[in-house]
């Protein structure tokens, strides 16, 4: 009886080893494959975000030279339309994160920033110019560096930046919904991020 007994006993310890064993094992391997699937999907969302906006500017090109000790003076001018296409972008591939696989926490570290790029199209109107001061390059690329200051501010005063960040953060909810699925947590810095509209109101 006693020797049933001990029999009976060891089975029960090594079938509870044997459980907890392969559960541990299962809990693993699961825990593997969500961050596998999680790093898939932030690779995925690893390319450029476009936003475009188009934007025009008129703007007059004036310059004078005096010549021959001040007693003459030549001019030159012309009237510059300038339509610019203008995209902003965030490269994610430049996304930093880190998973903790322990604790099931997917941290995001440093969102990048956004890269505007303008893309003019110039013509010129009404272009006048004196024999001793014709248009040249330094011309032209003065009038050129004038229209993308120009049309930079207006990008600056425009909504053309947050609406590219609202599809950043776009993005961005679709790690979040995975990650929720998954039983992780997402965190941005310190912040443990709760919903999807906290992840919006997000800046960097």
């Amino acid at each position: 009886m006693k020797r049933f007994i001990f029999g009976f006993g060891l089975a029960a310890v090594l079938f509870v080893m044997l459980w907890l064993l392969l559960d541990k094992k299962e809990s693993k391997e699961q825990i593997q494959e969500s961050s596998a699937l999680i790093q898939q999907q932030i690779e995925q969302v690893g390319k450029l975000i476009v936003t475009e906006g188009y934007f025009s500017q008129v703007f007059t090109f004036k310059n004078s030279q005096n010549l021959f000790l001040n007693m003459l003076k030549s001019d030159k001018k012309a009237l510059v339309v300038a339509n610019a296409k203008v995209t902003v972008e965030y490269d994610l591939r430049k996304l930093q994160t880190e998973l903790d696989m322990d604790n099931r926490i997917v941290i995001i570290k440093s969102i990048p920033e956004p890269v505007v790029n303008i893309y003019p199209d110039i013509e010129y109107y009404d272009v006048s110019q004196d024999y001793f001061n014709k248009f040249g390059a330094a011309d032209y690329n003065k009038i050129k560096n004038t229209v993308n200051t120009r049309i930079r501010e207006k990008v600056n005063q425009s909504n053309l930046l947050d609406n590219s960040h609202e599809r950043l953060m776009a993005e961005l909810v679709n790690i979040f919904i995975l990650t929720k699925s998954l039983g992780w947590t997402l965190q941005y810095n310190e912040v443990i991020i709760e919903s999807e509209e906290e992840l919006k109101n997000l800046r960097r």
